[in-house]
């Protein structure tokens, strides 16, 4: 027998967990939210002290609760987003419980669901699970016997941290573009290792590329329409928020390498074909501004041209001329900061709702399992289902379909 019995469980108190509340209490839905630690524990313990948030002020919000700030077009930092997503909290005022942990979801009886957590069983008529995208720090197991100091960038929080010494961050998304440049300012040797990529502008004729997202309505294009590119942008709100081109790390002393594919006694194996990849990065560039300037004319807008974003900054020579193997000790490099991404971790779910990948089946977060949804996840219905300003949409869209369930 189950120790208590819900109409609707929310798995997880993160932005999207709170923002599922709220959809739940707009339309009269009872309901638990649960979360293993604290709310927006992801923010709290798997940020780092320096980070910038990838928005600006103005476009940051949550249903019915706008981004308190001073400056709109400046960048918040990982404190203001904590205490951000904690006002929020308080505004929704959820029935949630924290320190509770979901260990197993399987079909119960009696009820559609039970969940069995470390506070006893909970049966439940629908679950939602919106424990987000960022479950399961993917690290390459490439330097598992070396005795290289190494931290995922969940994990990695100042310069400090690290130990004296060349750092390589591997990998040049978002985050370890960010990271890399924080190294390079404190005075480090870094080396950063850059694959495919997209490279965007921050700002183009004097709007930000998330205005352009949301006018031009690409940030509403659904995964069908997207196609099998994966990649998000790199994008920055660091020092202001820049457009991220790789060569002026490496004008101001960073040293850019290719993919590590390979490693053996300390000494990386670098794949080729550096050069190509940032010329894909400048393809996807290019191409977005030749986007924007297609629009700005189809619409008549008013917006002055921009020529200058257009420059192009030669190949320095360790793109030119890259480096095809990486030995740590010969170079000093006493740290690898692996910004390598995330993946999801669905284990826990005993229903027939996993791939074969491991990544949830659904539709708009609509599972094939009755009563049984996910939110808050990349691409979940559009490309800004993840964004604080896109969770909503998706929430109402479930909070609707668990209302329509009741007859």
């Amino acid at each position: 027998m189950p120790d208590e019995k819900i109409e609707t469980l929310v798995i997880g108190g993160g932005q999207a967990g709170l923002v599922m509340s709220h959809r739940l209490k707009q339309r009269g839905i009872s309901h638990l939210v649960l979360e293993r630690r604290r709310i927006a524990e992801r923010w709290r313990s798997e940020r780092w002290d320096g980070l910038k948030f990838q928005f600006p002020n103005w476009s940051v919000r949550l249903p019915d609760f706008p981004f308190p700030h001073s400056d709109p077009d400046a960048f918040a930092d990982n404190d203001d987003i904590i205490k951000f997503i904690d006002d929020y909290a308080a505004f929704v005022a959820p029935p949630i419980r924290c320190d509770v942990e979901v260990t197993r979801l399987s079909r119960g009886n009696g009820a559609r669901f039970a969940a069995e957590t470390t506070g006893g069983t909970i049966a439940a008529n629908n679950v939602v699970v919106a424990t987000g995208p960022y479950q399961r720090n993917i690290v390459p197991d490439l330097l598992r016997d070396h005795p290289v100091f190494q931290v995922h960038s969940a994990d990695y929080r100042n310069p400090e941290q690290l130990p004296p010494g060349a750092v390589l961050v591997a990998g040049a998304g978002a985050s370890g573009a960010q990271i890399a440049e924080e190294l390079l300012q404190a005075g480090r040797r870094v080396y950063l290792s850059i694959g495919r990529h997209r490279r965007m502008p921050r700002r183009y004729r004097g709007r930000d590329l998330v205005w352009w997202l949301a006018e031009m309505r690409l940030d509403q294009v659904t995964p069908e329409e997207r196609g099998p590119a994966r990649l998000a942008p790199v994008i920055s709100g660091a020092n202001g928020g820049r457009t991220i081109d790789f060569r002026n790390y490496a004008t101001d002393g960073m040293i850019l390498i290719g993919r590590v594919e390979a490693a053996q006694d300390g000494v990386l194996e670098i794949a080729p074909g550096l050069a190509e990849s940032m010329a894909d990065g400048d393809l996807v560039y290019t191409t977005f501004l030749d986007t924007v300037d297609a629009y700005v004319k189809r619409r008549g807008l008013e917006l002055p041209e921009e020529p200058g974003a257009r420059a192009t900054v030669p190949n320095p020579p360790c793109v030119a001329t890259p480096l095809t193997r990486l030995d740590l000790a010969a170079e000093g490099i006493s740290a690898v900061v692996w910004a390598t991404g995330y993946g999801v971790d669905f284990g826990w779910i005993d229903l027939p709702v996993i791939d074969d990948k491991g990544d949830a089946m659904h539709r708009n977060g609509i599972s094939p399992e009755p009563g049984l949804y996910f939110l808050g996840l990349q691409w979940l219905s559009k490309m800004n289902s993840s964004f604080l300003s896109g969770v909503g949409d998706d929430a109402a869209v479930l909070a609707d379909h668990i209302l329509g369930r009741r007859g």
